[in-house]
């Protein structure tokens, strides 16, 4: 009996190791010394809806894709050889003529990377849309739930990083995001922790559009915002829409910050006056750009007892079920 127990017990225990583990490891190498030579062909040769997580192993290289991970491809993780020199890119942006269709590409489809599987992990990555001030040119763009980007760098201009989708949940930790204008927007739920992020012109940073019915937009926790030399002027954000929520805590504000912090976006005559539903707000700010006493007046800073809902569970809990990020 004791030794049926066991191996009962033996059995459970390589069970649950095994389910902590990927069951397929694939390597991406441009000079073929790996199972795939583009990214895009390791992602599709994933099973459809798989049995558990895939990690894809991405060497060092500069891979010239729009890479599309569909809804059907879920629990893939993406990790590089090396933050800056695996480095997947594109130029396209908004009103470029596609070659294969005729058609304008819009914001939405100018993105090198677009996510729309659930539970998609990247790891030491460089995801760059090549093109500047040319139209809006999306470098990530993320629909599915439960994203995390890990030590990775968003490069681009205007539009970086699209959080696309009501009810998505995204984490962001020690990433670099680099942009000009509302290069953090959209409608998921994110985090970003101890991420750096640069203005590269004089601008806005986030441009949210938090649907009315979710708790949580956009909260920065010790993040720190830095300019391009000769910028100085930018706002922390603007409301694309007109419930947007976003919240910096404990983070280093640089000197290009404005002393009003927000802009209300005003002559938006589909959704005017959002000042008077968005919500915007500070946490003990740090740095030349914290200036709470000349912060504009339909903003905040938060108490200790508001402070205390700001938690990643909390502001990660809901769509029937909750989620702690695993960046292990």
């Amino acid at each position: 009996m004791k030794n049926l127990l066991k191996i009962l017990l033996l059995f459970f225990a390589v069970q649950y190791i095994s389910a902590q583990e990927p069951y397929l490891k694939i390597t991406v190498a441009k000079d073929a010394s790996g199972d795939f030579q583009s990214i895009q062909e390791a992602v599709n040769s994933t099973r459809d809806l798989g049995p558990g997580e895939v990690e894809i192993f991405i060497k060092n290289g500069v891979y010239n894709e729009k890479l599309v991970i569909p809804t059907w491809k879920h629990q893939l993780t993406l990790i590089g050889e090396s933050k800056d020199k695996v480095i997947i890119q594109n130029g396209d942006f908004s009103g470029k003529i596609n070659p294969v269709t005729g058609e304008k590409f819009s914001t939405f489809t100018s993105s090198t990377v677009l996510v729309q599987g659930d539970d998609i992990h990247f790891k030491n990555i460089s995801i760059k849309n090549t093109s500047c001030n040319e139209g809006q040119a999306v470098a990530l763009h993320v629909e599915g739930d439960r994203f995390i980007a890990e030590n990775c760098n968003l490069l681009g201009c205007q539009d970086t990083l699209y959080t696309a989708t009501e009810g998505s949940r995204q984490y962001y930790k020690n990433c670099y995001i680099e942009g000009t204008t509302d290069f953090i927007f959209g409608e998921a739920t994110c985090v970003f922790e101890g991420c750096t992020i640069k203005s590269l012109a004089n601008s806005y940073v986030t441009a949210a559009a938090t649907p009315p019915n979710q708790k949580f937009g956009y909260v920065f926790f010790d993040c720190e915002l830095i300019a391009k030399d000769g910028v100085d002027k930018v706002y922390l954000g603007r409301p694309w829409r007109s419930y947007a929520k976003t919240v910096f805590i404990n983070s280093t504000l640089g000197e290009h910050i404005v002393e009003k912090g927000w802009d209300p976006w005003t002559g938006d005559q589909m959704f005017p006056q959002k000042e008077k539903t968005t919500y915007y707000a500070e946490y003990q700010s740090k740095g030349k750009g914290a200036s709470p006493k000349t912060r504009v007046a339909w903003s905040h800073q938060l108490t200790k007892n508001e402070l205390r809902k700001y938690t990643i569970g909390n502001i990660f809990s809901g769509n029937q079920n909750d989620w702690k990020p695993n960046t292990k």
